[in-house]
């Protein structure tokens, strides 16, 4: 079946950014509404509405730079938070004496939190924390002395920016690590599929090459040597493999960017295989096939995959019992998992063999068959008893494609 990389992009901080811009709209609306119902009470009032006038211009215009972190550069966040701070200084320019003393509100009013988490989403608690200062020393010149409504205002915007701020941290370095895991994760799957496709093919013909030249001698047994040697080399790069380090997006706001190999999205449109017809090339004379009489019909890959690991089990049979050993091979259709017995009369695995040859490198038990019916989300059970042969009980269930969304 056709592969196709799956490209995902991770981020929680995107949300941030489209909240940041709802909120600078609906805050200068704000302040512009408290300037209206007060009006009367300026000194000058011309001021206020030229400040106004530009603010509102200044937040619609600046929209797309509060969309992204890459558009938030660093010179729009300093010209933003000068806006914010020349509205909080101009508020003596424009209103009452009586109006600041009381506790009256800013011009930008809390709109000049937009400017400063502006701060905290690009740059993190560092920055927020020199954007609210910076804040805190406008509103208590402002005011002239520090009062209990000013202090509380500025510790709130301080307090509020910098957990945001450290927010955004973490959820960077969350979104890496998790980019990170799924990106292995997605790696080692499809290592194992190379790995199986290598032991069904490369592997096993440079064995029987090696087999062949050592018994013919000669230069024979060069080339034997030499397929060998190249055997171990392949094992240890297929045991061992490389993962490729994760990416992130040039667009921090975009978070991690993981690239995985995945099977295409939808229905097979071959339809459900008959097992039976994919079992029935592996009876010979030494090799007896039970079926059931009906068809046995499985997802395409859940049923190719079976087949495999079927093949892989008689490979080593002949590999490890010799061509004349018998096998037998039982299918049998359950409502909802397909189980396949392949059993032999060789002598048996030795207790601790299987895991020696994993450690060696040898992956046709791990890989052929366990790894296969991993995927599949099916078992596979292997059970040998000195002297009296070795049976591999593979089960897979019908839902394959269920079961796969669900892990």
């Amino acid at each position: 079946m056709a592969k196709r990389e799956r490209v995902m992009r991770m981020s929680v901080e995107q949300p941030l950014w489209r909240a940041l811009a709802g909120y600078r709209v609906l805050t200068v609306l704000y302040a512009i509404g408290l300037f209206v119902t007060a009006y009367h009470r300026f000194d000058r009032p011309w001021v206020a509405v030229a400040f106004f006038a530009f603010l509102f211009v200044w937040t619609l215009a600046t929209l797309p730079k509060v969309s992204g972190a890459a558009n938030c550069t660093r010179r729009f966040l300093a010209a933003d938070l000068t806006v914010a701070l020349a509205g909080i200084l101009l508020t003596r320019v424009a209103d009452s004496a009586a109006r600041i003393e009381s506790g009256g509100p800013t011009l930008p009013s809390i709109w000049t939190a937009g400017a400063v988490l502006a701060f905290a989403i690009k740059g993190g608690w560092r920055w927020a924390a020199f954007a609210s200062t910076l804040v805190a020393v406008a509103n208590l010149v402002e005011r002239g002395a520090p009062t209990r409504d000013t202090v509380h205002n500025v510790i709130l915007v301080w307090v509020a920016s910098i957990a945001i701020g450290y927010v955004v941290e973490v959820a960077r370095a969350s979104e890496r690590t998790l980019a990170r895991a799924l990106e292995i994760e997605a790696a080692t799957r499809e290592r194992e599929r190379l790995a199986r496709d290598i032991h069904d093919g490369v592997l096993q013909v440079l064995a029987m090459v090696q087999r062949r030249g050592s018994a013919l001698g000669g230069e024979a047994a060069e080339l034997g040597r030499m397929a060998g040697e190249q055997e171990v080399a392949l094992r240890t790069l297929v045991s061992g493999g490389l993962v490729p380090v994760s990416r992130v997006s040039e667009d921090a706001a975009l978070g991690a960017v993981v690239r995985a190999v995945d099977e295409p999205d939808g229905e097979d449109p071959e339809g459900p295989l008959d097992l039976r017809a994919l079992l029935a090339p592996y009876a010979t004379a030494r090799v007896t096939l039970s079926e059931p009489g009906a068809a046995v019909p499985l997802d395409p890959s859940a049923a190719r995959e079976l087949a495999a690991a079927v093949g892989a089990a008689l490979d080593n049979v002949r590999k490890h019992v010799g061509a004349d050993a018998r096998a037998w091979i039982l299918v049998e259709d359950e409502p909802d998992v397909v189980i396949v017995t392949v059993r032999d009369d060789g002598p048996g695995i030795p207790e601790g063999r299987l895991a020696q040859a994993e450690g060696e490198g040898r992956l046709g038990v791990a890989l052929s068959i366990r790894g296969r019916l991993r995927e599949l989300g099916g078992t596979a059970e292997l059970v040998s008893v000195p002297g009296q042969g070795t049976e591999v009980e593979l089960k897979v269930p019908k839902d394959v494609r269920g079961k796969a969304r669900t892990r």
